[in-house]
């Protein structure tokens, strides 16, 4: 069985849902079938087959070819298989997520990894804003698993973060882990003002000092032992986090926000 591909024929100028196109929607549909299904077009509806020359037959390894930033909901609910997009994405990127893997080679647009449960989504590019954020009116962004953007992310990344590991390898705009209630967030790069604004716990991790409110606390110095074991899980990982247990051992501490809860932390590389 080779990949079921999908390679654009042509780029049209309103948004495309792509939400139909995930591996457990399709699995056992003959191409014939998948051919014929409708993806929303702005506000009409377009066959698979007039928008993409499909190849292969493996619904649970998709390649998307040809890819720019106005095919919309690419991975939504993914429960199992690997998307793999050679170009940019648009908006809602692996939205709620369940479990399998995303690579884009390319940016993808605002709300990526909104609300995701579970799973891998790797963007080699940048990503607009509310990464890993909830949807509006929501209070719980995602949930699990782990993000890696090898990029620049917008601003609010993080926002409402429940759990997961969310690793960024730019730099964050800003509010970068605003009201965030738990898990993971490392920058290599610079982030922006009001970084974990009304955070009520979780750990944001830094490479470079940060321009911190007045509601966070100076808590002094540490080696953590906690941090070459969280490094080791990403020894496995095409990134630059896979090769910085050894070099990033000791920390200065500051918790916060105190406007919260208080029991949240940004640590920052010494």
């Amino acid at each position: 069985m080779s990949a079921l591909t999908f390679t654009m024929k042509k780029r049209l100028d309103q948004r495309v849902d792509m939400s139909p196109l995930v591996c457990n929607l399709l699995e056992g549909l003959t191409p014939k079938e998948i051919a014929g299904i409708e993806l929303q077009n702005g506000k009409r509806k377009i066959r698979v087959d007039e928008l993409f020359r499909i190849k292969g037959d493996d619904t649970q390894n998709i390649v998307i070819e040809g890819s720019f930033a106005k095919l919309d909901f690419i991975g939504k609910q993914l429960a199992g298989g690997n998307i793999t997009v050679h170009g940019d994405v648009g908006a809602y990127l692996g939205l709620e997520m369940k479990s399998g893997s995303i690579k884009v080679e390319g940016n993808a647009g605002i709300y990526a990894a909104c609300e995701m449960k579970n799973g891998y989504l790797e963007i080699k590019g940048n990503t607009g804003d509310l990464l890993a954020a909830a949807l509006p009116g929501n209070k719980q962004g995602m949930k699990g698993g782990t993000v890696l953007v090898k990029g620049n992310v917008g601003e609010r990344a993080g926002d409402h973060m429940r759990r997961g590991t969310l690793l960024i390898e730019g730099n964050a705009g800003d509010y970068c882990g605003s009201r965030m209630v738990a898990g993971t967030i490392a920058v290599m790069g610079t982030t922006g003002r009001y970084l974990g604004y009304a955070m009520r716990r979780g750990t944001l991790l830094l490479w470079n000092q940060p321009q911190l409110s007045a509601t966070f606390n100076d808590c002094g110095s540490h080696t953590l032992a906690f941090l070459p074991i969280l490094f080791a899980s990403f020894k496995n990982l095409n990134s630059k986090f896979a090769k910085e247990s050894a070099r990033f051992n000791r920390v200065q501490r500051y918790g916060g926000d105190m406007a919260e809860t208080g029991r949240g932390e940004v640590l920052v590389k010494i």
